[in-house]
């Protein structure tokens, strides 16, 4: 089944202690039906000090649901994605302008 989220496309959040924050996706793993999105469910993950590298408290983005998830319009708004053939090439779109992703 094609994704309907991928790495790059600009995603707000709908539910959860982030909600309503906007971000980019950078990792998306499908066999856990999670992604990464840049500034969003941020963990604070301690790092033991190193010869090379400074240790310390450091932000990190934890994966959050697909399912919470919805793809920003050239509007600003959510939208769901749909799926459409043009000429022989399958398509993404979002539903509530019709255009192409």
């Amino acid at each position: 089944m094609a994704a309907k989220l991928k790495k790059g496309d600009k995603v707000v959040v709908l539910a959860g202690k982030d909600k309503g924050k906007q971000g980019e996706i950078t990792a998306v793993m499908p066999k856990d039906n999670k992604a990464v999105v840049d500034g969003v469910n941020i963990a604070i993950r301690h790092q033991r000090q190193t010869q090379t590298t400074q240790g310390g408290r450091t932000p990190k983005a934890m994966p959050i649901d697909l399912s919470n998830l919805a793809l920003l319009d050239k509007n600003g708004k959510a939208t769901r994605v749909g799926f459409r053939m043009e000429g022989d090439q399958k398509v993404r779109f979002a539903k509530t302008t019709g255009d192409v992703i």
